[in-house]
């Protein structure tokens, strides 16, 4: 029966390629939806907007006021820029940013130099003194990937986990300065998966696969590095983001929302992972409605935005941004409810701030 079966797919393979000038590589699969069903493009979020999650796109003067032209067009009333630096370069985003102080609100990151050496941290949090008062309301993305606090400029804390007994000093600078922080743990779980036919997000785990190394720490050790710090720093807000890059399991994320109220999740960049499970994220975004915050990550244009719209206000179905995201599954949107979307898109950005103040 095996080599019957074998035979038929042969032929019908044989049959394919003689129809076809050439067969199709994966890499090149650009499907289109060939359903008749309604398409929605919103071009304007229902309601206004703090973008918790983007970068310094903006190159130069130009492209930084057509950002804000299409941040005005998009309903986006202000973006923070995570910066994830200290020193000078830090300060020069100031001045280029501070153009615009309606529109954004910078992070600076943390100087890890010396990191190394006995008696690190006391220059770390003067630094950390004088990025505040430089107008730093925050810090991030910090970024840990298995082998440390990577991320930061201009030094990276390689080996130094958030939960290290170094950081702590910097943590509890934070919660005293009212300064959320924004942290990068582990990446999407595939990545971690060997890149066969089984992987599920195959096109990117390949290219952005993680590959583990001695001494470094696997997805699950790096979640509880997040849990340690959030635990043992009650007063810090924390803002794991990427919903902790659990969204293949988001009951580990839900566990730690339940446990830590000093925790919060922004949704940036996990579209294509989380819209290929609709119904299930509705519910994820209903049960945690207080404690989620809206971030893109995906540079400034106007596309990105109305995606986000796309898949958090409508129903739409069976839709593709294979250029965007680089995964072949579809899209569907979530169709939240107007309750639940003006506290992703505002208040819990707002509510942030109430929470510091009040330990």
């Amino acid at each position: 029966m095996k080599i019957l079966n074998l035979l038929i797919l042969l032929c019908f393979a044989l049959n394919g390629f003689s129809q076809e000038s050439e067969p199709i590589l994966l890499k090149n699969f650009r499907p289109v939806s060939v359903y008749a069903i309604p398409v929605t493009i919103p071009e304007k979020a229902k309601f206004p907007v703090i973008d918790m999650h983007s970068h310094a796109y903006a190159r130069n003067s130009a492209e930084l006021d057509n950002w804000v032209k299409t941040m005005d067009q998009s309903g986006i009333m202000k973006t923070i820029i995570l910066t994830g630096t200290a020193g000078p370069k830090f300060d020069s985003l100031v001045g280029v940013y501070g153009k615009y102080p309606d529109h954004f609100e910078l992070w600076c990151g943390f100087d890890y130099t010396g990191c190394e050496k006995q008696g690190f941290g006391p220059a770390a949090v003067k630094e950390l003194e004088r990025c505040y008062k430089k107008g730093a309301k925050g810090v991030g993305e910090l970024g840990d990937k298995g082998e440390g606090e990577t991320y930061s400029k201009p030094v990276p804390g390689k080996g130094m986990h958030l939960d290290d007994a170094r950081m702590k000093p910097l943590l509890q600078k934070c919660a005293e300065l009212h300064m959320p922080i924004n942290i990068h743990v582990a990446d999407p779980y595939w990545m971690y998966l060997p890149t066969d036919s089984t992987n599920d997000g195959l096109m990117n785990a390949v290219e952005w696969k993680i590959k583990l190394k001695p001494g470094m720490l696997d997805h699950g050790q790096l979640i509880k590095t997040l849990e340690n710090a959030v635990r043992d720093n009650p007063k810090t807000v924390f803002i794991a983001c990427h919903f902790a890059n659990c969204e293949y399991d988001l009951t580990k994320a839900g566990h730690l929302l339940d446990l830590y109220p000093n925790l919060y999740l922004d949704i940036a960049a996990r579209y294509a992972e989380t819209a290929t499970i609709p119904r299930y994220m509705a519910k994820f975004y209903n049960k945690y409605q207080d404690r989620l915050l809206y971030g893109t990550d995906m540079g400034l244009e106007k596309h990105i935005y109305q995606v986000t719209f796309r898949v958090l206000e409508t129903l739409d179905e069976h839709f593709y941004e294979t250029e965007l995201f680089g995964y072949h599954w579809s899209m569907s949107g979530f169709g939240l409810s107007d309750t639940i979307l003006e506290k992703l898109y505002k208040s819990n950005a707002l509510k942030i701030r109430k929470y510091e103040e009040e330990h």
